[in-house]
């Protein structure tokens, strides 16, 4: 029996039972009369919008009827891709990812579909639908498995980015299973990748590795800057634009190695690098983005000026400090630790700014994200 014979079987059923006429039926279900007709005579491939309307005169929930059209149109017949893409779609809508997860693996090994698959999975992952993107990244990278792609190289990136969490383990998996594959990407996204990979290395205090990511980081954003300041690229691919303005990559490499200096307790190198990324006067460009990240390398360096002279010692500054912290929000919690890691170093009694805090760190516990915090940053911070 296939679909069209259970469809035509439940709208006889349904003609039966309310004493419907062909033309009475395709009224109700907003279908053409040859529509109709066609299904009742099993001759016609439902689409699913027809199953849905056809569903939905029956009374019944929508979705109600998708496993079995996948059973019998799309298991054993050679489906066309609007129908495969469709039921991908209307499955994650009704968040029925067991149905999703059929599909998908039904198809996943047909290389022509490869491609396809891709596609949905960047349209999941851009409207925020994890699951079902994770499943297809995966199901498209294990295609690809053995092929040296820029694909299979996006896909571990989305894979990388969704498993990211308060789970510091699960991180550090994530970042290792992606890092063979940073440097596949194209050379704009290596960018964003390697500054996505050192931030999460950073949260797990693998300093090590952040360093080895910010030199490969700090390396690759010269060269695509002073390329393209002085008008030497030469492809297509070269001409589009990274997340974030080319500048930003080369000053956040020095943002970076200060922490590596300031864990390792080398503040005067910190500072050095600190001082890198908060004289900005090499940047020319003067558009709205650039301003903004200019302004908030600027704010950066002042808190993390404080914190790297408060940490070699120098408690003159602590009062200033206080100060600062108390109009920018964002910097509270990271000014805490530092506080707290320097007197616990000097034997110092910090109990006071604690208490005159205390609210403010009752609130950062509920928070899952400050600024340009991350919640994984936040939990190590508390």
């Amino acid at each position: 029996m296939n679909n069209a014979t259970t469809i035509r079987i439940e709208l006889e059923n349904l003609m039966i039972k309310n004493g419907y006429s062909m033309a009475q039926l395709a009224r109700s279900t907003h279908l053409n009369p040859g529509t109709v007709s066609a299904i009742l005579s099993g001759n016609r491939t439902l689409s699913m919008d027809e199953l849905d309307r056809i569903t939905s005169v029956m009374e019944l929930p929508k979705g109600h009827f998708y496993e079995r059209y996948f059973e019998e149109y799309l298991v054993d017949l050679k489906p066309n891709w609007t129908r495969i893409s469709s039921i991908l779609y209307h499955s994650v809508e009704l968040d029925n990812l067991d149905l999703f997860e059929k599909v998908v693996t039904r198809f996943k090994d047909k290389i022509n579909y490869a491609s396809s698959l891709f596609e949905i999975a960047e349209d999941l992952f851009e409207n925020g639908k994890m699951e079902g993107a994770v499943f297809l990244y995966q199901a498209v990278a294990e295609n690809e498995k053995n092929q040296y792609s820029e694909r299979l190289a996006k896909c571990q990136y989305r894979i990388f980015l969704i498993k990211q969490g308060d789970n510091q383990q699960q991180n550090y998996q994530a970042a290792s299973q992606f890092e063979p594959f940073a440097e596949r990407l194209n050379e704009l996204d290596q960018l964003d990748a390697l500054k996505d990979l050192a931030n999460t290395y950073r949260s797990l205090r693998r300093w090590y590795k952040v360093e080895e990511i910010v030199i490969k980081l700090k390396n690759k954003a010269h060269y695509q800057y002073h390329h393209k300041r002085d008008g030497k690229c030469i492809n297509l691919e070269s001409l589009k634009s990274p997340k974030r303005p080319l500048f930003f990559y080369l000053a956040y490499s020095s943002l970076l190695m200060a922490g590596v200096f300031e864990a390792r307790g080398d503040y005067t190198n910190a500072l050095q690098c600190t001082y890198a990324y908060a004289d900005l006067s090499w940047v020319k460009e003067d558009d709205e983005q650039t301003l903004h990240w200019k302004n908030l390398f600027r704010e950066w360096a002042v808190a993390n000026t404080y914190g790297n002279k408060l940490l070699s010692g120098d408690f003159e500054i602590l009062p200033e400090y206080l100060d600062y912290i108390q109009n920018n929000e964002d910097e509270i919690l990271p000014a805490l630790v530092n506080i707290m890691e320097a007197a616990n170093r000097f034997n110092q009694n910090v109990d006071p700014i604690l208490h005159k805090f205390e609210t403010e760190l009752n609130r950062f516990i509920s928070k899952t994200a400050v600024g340009m915090y991350t919640e994984y940053l936040i939990v190590e911070y508390i």
